[in-house]
């Protein structure tokens, strides 16, 4: 039998069938033993085979070839990568300028993973009702910024389904991946687009005015206008893996379009003469904020460091 991986809580996994019942699944012992370097190796979104055991359970035995899967570094300090989901149509990075702040580092590593595992990226701005006039500003910078770059961005409250139009309609028909740091408002986020989903939600800590882990497992939840959304539990730091130190530029757009012009073909744009990335980010035509991400990917490269 086959089917749809769509919830994963650590030892267990459920699996839809084309007929939509769910079966609770764990891994067959010989599974393991295979060269996979990720800390889960079945992740949701996969597509699965299984035998059925007499009390209703089942043990998956082989995964299907994905079309795509985004990862990032383990964040038990090893060089095993964490596989977020699989088989995408599209990623939506979940950001709040405050309660919490996402920082400019996470998006850009964020977006990096995305365009090295050629998976289609949206940034969504949450909790727009509560920002003030500074805050709102500092928004718009970053509007500009990520749009500018080609990102689809959407400015949205998880309260005021007005504004959730537009987001909606994008994801529609599509597999899409919500992530983010703890706190943003994903699962609120999911029940408002979904109402029928249910998706666990929490509080923010007032004492640090930071995210609290609510949703503890990675599960997909059904939209009414065909597709689905796979919610994650909440991340603080995004760990590159996998990543050449000659190809990191060219997961970052703008580096990537200006490197052309370097003097050496092997630029690393940090110290080179006749670096244009360089010269580009001294005219500011090339944001500051975009290259010190950069730069913080290459060290992660230089040092196996999780970040």
């Amino acid at each position: 039998m086959t089917g749809l991986v769509v919830k994963n809580t650590g030892s267990w996994y459920q699996v839809k069938t084309d007929s939509g019942e769910l079966i609770e699944c764990k891994i067959k012992g010989n599974f393991r033993m295979k060269e996979i370097r990720s800390t889960n190796p079945i992740a949701v979104g996969d597509l699965v085979g299984f035998d059925m055991n007499v009390d209703g359970t089942a043990m998956i035995h082989t995964i299907e070839d994905r079309r795509n899967y985004i990862v990032r570094r383990s964040s038990n300090l090893s060089k095993q990568s964490h596989i977020l989901a699989a088989n995408l149509d599209l990623v939506a990075l979940i950001v709040t300028v405050n309660y919490p702040e996402t920082s400019t580092v996470f998006i850009d590593r964020f977006l990096a993973s995305a365009e090295a595992y050629r998976v289609p990226a949206c940034i969504v701005f949450n909790k727009i009702d509560r920002y003030t006039p500074e805050e709102l500003e500092y928004l718009g910078g970053l509007e500009n910024l990520y749009a500018s770059l080609g990102y689809p961005v959407y400015k949205v409250s998880a309260l005021n389904s007005d504004n959730l139009t537009d987001l909606m309609a994008s994801l529609s028909g599509k597999t899409t991946l919500f992530s983010g740091n703890s706190g943003v408002g994903k699962s609120t986020l999911i029940n408002a687009i979904a109402p029928h989903s249910l998706a666990k939600t929490g509080d923010i800590s007032s004492y640090h005015n930071k995210g609290m882990h609510t949703t503890t497992f990675s599960e997909m939840f059904e939209l009414l206008t065909g597709g689905h959304i796979i919610d994650t539990p909440g991340i603080k730091g995004f760990g590159t893996i996998d990543m050449e130190e000659a190809e990191i530029g060219h997961y970052f757009k703008e580096i990537f379009n200006v490197s052309s012009d370097c003097k050496f073909a092997n630029c690393t744009h940090v110290h080179e003469p006749g670096c244009a990335v360089l010269d580009a980010v001294k005219k500011q035509y090339i944001s500051s904020s975009r290259y010190q991400s950069y730069l913080s990917v290459l060290k992660d490269c230089h040092e196996g460091k999780y970040r």
